[in-house]
């Protein structure tokens, strides 16, 4: 297995992305390692936030939140996943499981800001910040979920199985038109681009190809028992859980249910349907999103 570097000038060109690159290097496994990217703007000292992006995103999903939290007294912190973004890409598809992704966002995690954090999750930001939320309860502030959840066997939507099909065997897979399709705001060329710019060419996906065959969404797959076993202390966590979801979005719509009736901190609380918004709902409701993570921080206390 090689581990693919993306070409620094793949990013030259990226529009409203201002941001300073940060790096840190993750143990894979097996004897090897990758430089993962992230963004850490506002005082390092302030009350942190974690945004985690989900696939086949990277942090520029971020580029209309981040300046907004961190004016608001954040220091605030977008991690591109490994195989994503700016951070190094394994291509070898079979690499990537769901426990080694859990696993690497630890690592990350621990050794940048080991503070307790408010949490915006996303997509696989959410299967990952959520499994992380249930190991580790006292680490996270407050947690703002969007178009996720933490699936642990059943019966998938056919939309899902049509985009894991789609993923696993389109011969044409270019991420920058796919998120232009899953937003309800049009994205302009250059935003295109900048979807694009991660995955110079197919080696490069592998991450991308391989993450909606990871989700525990049928009984048996690998990850169903370990989110089994997660979902107690997820359910049992009583601080402020709050669920902003898109009405545009067909893969997750109406599973925010679940979060709200299971989670102890999402009771009471002004959870949210936003339209218009799609899957992608940092690039259309960027302002009502980042809103609500300061509103929740401030009732948490974890922001004056």
């Amino acid at each position: 297995m090689e581990i693919l570097q993306t070409p620094p000038e793949r990013f030259k060109d990226i529009p409203d992305y201002p941001f300073a690159e940060n790096w840190i290097e993750i143990d894979l496994g097996n004897g090897q390692t990758a430089r993962q990217h992230y963004v850490d703007e506002g005082d390092k000292s302030a009350p942190p936030v974690l945004l985690f992006h989900g696939e086949p995103s990277w942090s520029f999903l971020y580029r209309k939140m981040i300046p907004i939290l961190a004016d608001a007294g954040f220091r605030v912190l977008a991690p591109d996943l490994i195989g994503f973004g700016k951070s190094d890409k394994p291509d070898d598809i079979e690499f990537f499981t769901y426990a080694r992704h859990v696993d690497w966002l630890k690592q990350w995690r621990t050794a940048v800001e080991p503070r307790p954090a408010a949490l915006f999750c996303q997509d696989w930001g959410g299967l990952l910040g959520l499994r992380m939320v249930a190991h580790d309860p006292d680490l996270f502030a407050c947690v703002v979920a969007s178009n996720t959840f933490l699936p642990a066997g059943g019966a998938p939507s056919p939309a899902f199985l049509a985009w894991r099909e789609f993923a696993k065997t389109s011969p044409d897979f270019k991420i920058g038109p796919l998120l232009d399709r899953a937003t309800q705001t049009p994205l302009t060329e250059a935003e295109i681009a900048a979807y694009d710019a991660p995955f110079p060419d197919e080696p490069s996906k592998a991450a991308a190809r391989a993450f909606p065959a990871l989700v525990p969404a049928e009984d048996g797959m690998p990850g169903v028992e370990d989110n089994k076993a997660a979902w107690p202390a997820l359910a049992a966590y009583d601080k402020p859980f709050l669920t902003l979801f898109g009405d545009e979005d067909p893969i997750t719509r109406g599973s925010e249910k679940f979060l709200i009736d299971r989670i102890a901190g999402a009771a009471g609380l002004d959870h949210r349907t936003l339209s218009p918004c799609g899957h992608f709902c940092q690039e259309d409701q960027a302002q009502t999103l980042s809103q609500g993570v300061i509103d929740l921080a401030r009732k948490a206390g974890h922001l004056k």
